[in-house]
């Protein structure tokens, strides 16, 4: 029963996450917006809105571990494995504009994050303030919006596309009935995945973080992993990298902004190995983002590769660490003493070869 629930809690959130996009994006369009402002605002967030259904549920629950777990889990799994599993499929294409602004925007808030809990809480001042920037992010995406080329325009009109007239989707009603209709399965969803989750972790004795950095983690980015491997599958390359880079942006900012006002005074206490080592592998991934993103602007294929078997790595640490195991000090030994040197070896050689900045790229 408990996985049961689990599955239906999944589905209840990707089919909420679907409906609301569908019904927001719609009225959007029809009041007037771009497809490029509905795309980087409505369609952004709707593929993290899991997340921060996920992440309030936690908490309204008193599962905060679950909560921070969810985000920090979700942001190393966006990158690590969606980047990775794209880049797979095809070479990914990195748009200049992802380098110069996107992705020191993405370090930023994982920076942001880590100066904020080494007090080891996510307080309401704080939570305000990442809320705050939030919307200043959102802001600052409309107003350059306006200034975009045809394009970028017409790149996100494909994607972004208004309901046909006499379409079943075309009228007010229905488009607010969608809204509601997925809002309610986001709720509902969060909440039998979050019992469902906390079972789990009670069974397999491990911890409410664990599970939330693993299996809800990567559950609730199901969104983004369906957007950015079709995006990867029909060409549109870049998408796929952006769209990953702005859910990571949207899941500091927006989903734990959320839930730490949710915990009202005492704040969201961060528990001590999100601390000292989970936080720093997200920092550590969003800034690995930099040298490999500009390596000919793309991400390659043996690049994705790495990152996928850096994300099984990250799993059988967390793994390792949860039942004590006794390979435990020899893999860290292994991770810490050759593989990661080597990985900082590599990417620095190779960003000393990449393409000159005049190399044109798609």
């Amino acid at each position: 029963m408990t996985l049961l629930m689990f599955i239906a809690g999944l589905l209840a959130l990707v089919a909420g996450a679907e409906l609301l996009v569908r019904g927001a994006s719609r009225l959007a369009l029809s009041f007037g917006l771009s497809p490029l402002v509905v795309g980087l605002t409505i369609v952004a967030f709707g593929t993290s809105a899991p997340e921060m259904a996920v992440s309030a549920g936690a908490v309204l629950g008193g599962k905060t571990d679950l909560a921070i777990g969810n985000v920090v889990g979700s942001n190393i799994f966006n990158v690590l494995f969606i980047l990775g599993l794209s880049a797979l499929i095809t070479p990914l294409a990195v748009h200049i504009q992802l380098i110069r602004q996107e992705v020191p925007i993405m370090i930023g808030a994982s920076l942001l994050l880590l100066v904020l809990t080494l007090d080891g809480t996510l307080g309401w001042y704080d939570a305000a303030m990442l809320t705050a920037l939030m919307l200043a992010y959102t802001g600052f995406l409309i107003v350059q919006s306006r200034n975009e080329s045809a394009s970028a325009n017409e790149e996100y009109a494909a994607e972004v596309r208004p309901a046909a007239p006499g379409s079943w989707d075309a009228k007010l009603p229905v488009q607010l009935a969608l809204i509601v209709i997925g809002l309610a399965l986001l709720v509902l969803g969060a909440d039998w995945l979050v019992d469902a989750s906390v079972t789990f972790a009670r069974s397999m004795g491990v911890s409410d973080l664990v599970i939330g950095l693993t299996i809800v983690a990567a559950g609730t980015s199901m969104p983004e992993v369906a957007t950015s491997v079709m995006a990867a599958i029909k060409g549109e390359r870049d998408i796929a990298v952006g769209n990953v880079v702005g859910s990571c942006v949207f899941n500091i900012l927006g989903c734990l902004g959320l839930a730490g006002l949710l915990a009202g005074d005492t704040g969201l206490v961060v528990p001590a190995a999100v601390q000292h080592f989970d936080i720093w592998v997200m920092l550590a991934v969003a800034l690995a983002c930099l040298p490999v993103f500009m390596t000919g602007r793309e991400i390659a294929r043996w690049e994705g590769g790495v990152f996928m078997l850096y994300y099984a790595a990250y799993v059988a640490y967390l793994i390792l660490a949860a039942r004590q195991h006794d390979a435990l000090p020899a893999y860290s030994a292994a991770m810490l003493g050759f593989v990661l040197p080597l990985t900082v070896v590599t990417l620095v050689v190779v960003l000393l070869r990449r393409p000159s900045a005049g190399t044109p790229r798609a």
